[in-house]
């Protein structure tokens, strides 16, 4: 049987209808949705962008769903995995968070945490021949990765600024100590392809964030790792009604080989928070084997007779540098 076509006036209609109820539930989700909740099935989805009250998440086959979020859940981040539930209209409601196995933060004004993005896998910290690296910087989001269970690795990014391969070798050095420490190093120029290919396989899979002083190219490695950027903004916009506020938001896009790149200002200059100074000595992983072992308790290794880090450091065990970035940091906490 041909299926029946509705007239202009019923296309109106029914276009009032669901206009009526998107206000509604903006204006009251919980009243509206009150009667509603015995005859929604629930689904897990992921959230794609958070822009104030509106949710984009992605279901299980990979669809987008303009959402809104209850009141009652706490703050939904982006890389969230939600319960939600789908609305007659087409959009839906978030109900619930699951765990997280991981929370990006960084202060907010008033000093206290701010969720940026969640459940991330991989920390790419990206560093340049120009501006000159800061040691302390890497070592502030190494520390910070490993508070939060992140895995992170060390980019060195444009290396075609480095005339010949003893220039190269002599930058690379300055940064051997942590490679020794177990932090996967990734040389590479985006005027070389064939250097990127460790790094594309590397995030393959993951849940990934590219973070740095200004100046290193993560927006040029962002546009060569997601070529077809605005092709999945245009359908984030398309699917939600959400605009172009992906730009300014903090977005989960997807990468070739099954993984996902979390990108926004906010998340790529994220600092690391406030901290105490048994977290602190925690962060730095090369430190573990020898806490407990100083002569005080309350050791800051730095003057104190019989400390076990100090010791390390003689020994080679523990790079100079990164002491005296531990105590750098440690003054500013």
């Amino acid at each position: 049987m041909a299926k029946r076509r509705l007239s202009a006036r019923q296309i109106e209609r029914i276009q009032a209808i669901q206009e009526r109820r998107r206000e509604r539930l903006a204006a009251r989700p919980e009243r509206a949705l009150a009667e509603l909740d015995d005859e929604l099935e629930p689904e897990e989805g992921r959230v794609v962008v958070r822009h104030g009250a509106n949710l984009a998440v992605e279901d299980a086959h990979g669809h987008l769903i303009h959402c809104l979020a209850r009141r009652n859940i706490g703050h939904v981040v982006c890389g969230d995995r939600v319960v939600w539930q789908r609305l007659p209209d087409g959009q839906g409601v978030v109900t619930a968070t699951l765990p997280r196995i991981s929370t990006l933060s960084r202060p907010d004004y008033s000093g206290r945490d701010k969720p940026l993005a969640a459940n991330l896998t991989r920390l790419a910290i990206l560093i340049a021949p120009e501006p000159e690296p800061s040691g302390y910087l890497i070592d502030q989001y190494l520390v910070a990765a490993e508070l939060i269970g992140v895995e992170a690795i060390l980019v060195g990014n444009k290396m075609d600024l480095l005339a010949g391969a003893e220039e190269r070798a002599a930058f690379q050095t300055r940064f051997a100590h942590y490679g020794a420490i177990g932090y996967r190093t990734f040389w590479i120029s985006l005027l070389e392809p064939e250097s990127i290919g460790g790094l594309v396989a590397e995030l393959a899979g993951q849940t990934s964030v590219l973070v740095g002083q200004s100046g290193v190219g993560k927006s040029s490695l962002v546009k060569r790792l997601l070529p077809d950027q605005e092709i999945q903004i245009g359908r984030l916009s398309q699917a939600t009604g959400l605009g172009r506020h992906t730009t300014s938001a903090a977005t989960c896009y997807r990468l070739s080989g099954d993984g996902c790149l979390i990108d926004s200002p906010g998340v790529r200059s994220f600092r690391l928070g406030d901290i105490d100074r048994d977290e602190l000595q925690r962060g730095f992983r090369e430190f573990r084997p020898h806490l407990g072992r100083c002569r005080f308790g309350d050791c800051r290794h730095d003057q104190e007779p019989d400390c076990a880090i100090r010791q390390a450091v003689e020994d080679g065990l523990i790079a100079p540098e990164r002491l005296a970035n531990f105590h750098h940091l440690l003054g500013d906490t």
